[in-house]
């Protein structure tokens, strides 16, 4: 992934989704190529499993959740292993996840730019991502900011 391309970026809803809905369970699942560079995100009320490297497992699943005082925050998954990998592969598979991240967050938000115009007050909600892993140095729910910080980024071309 690494440097984050628009052009490089396909979209695709799951209906019945669209660019206004759902905003509670919206969900993200961001795949790419590693050949081509390419990224993929589907926009659905389900993951796209069927997208899934089941080998590779290097998506990033992404929900917006809402809590018990109404706020709204997005709320990511990476898999890192489930007790297959060694500690040594979990830890490369955590420090690339976490290199990467800029650009799969950077993917995510820009494919549902349309979101945004119907829903600006999500432009300054969290973004956590929660890496899985059996491994407990690896398994961390960490801050990444808000959609907002990302397409700045975009636009200024960082």
């Amino acid at each position: 992934m690494s440097v984050f391309d628009p052009e490089k970026l396909t979209v695709n809803f799951i209906p019945p989704a669209t660019s206004s809905q759902p905003i509670e369970g919206r969900k993200f699942t961001l795949t790419h190529s590693d050949l081509t560079a390419e990224l993929f995100l589907d926009i659905g009320y389900v993951y796209n499993y069927g997208a899934i490297n089941q080998k590779m497992r290097d998506e990033v699943l992404a929900e917006w959740e809402k809590d018990e005082q109404g706020r709204f925050s997005l709320e990511g998954k990476a898999y890192i292993d489930g007790g297959e990998f060694g500690e040594s592969v979990s830890g490369i598979r955590f420090n690339v996840f976490n290199r990467e991240m800029d650009t799969a967050l950077k993917g995510i938000v820009y494919g549902d730019l349309s979101f945004y115009a119907n829903y600006p007050a999500l432009l300054d909600a969290p973004i956590f991502i929660s890496f899985e892993s059996t491994y407990p140095q690896y398994r961390q729910k960490l801050y990444y900011g808000t959609p907002r910080q990302y397409l700045n980024q975009i636009y200024q071309g960082s």
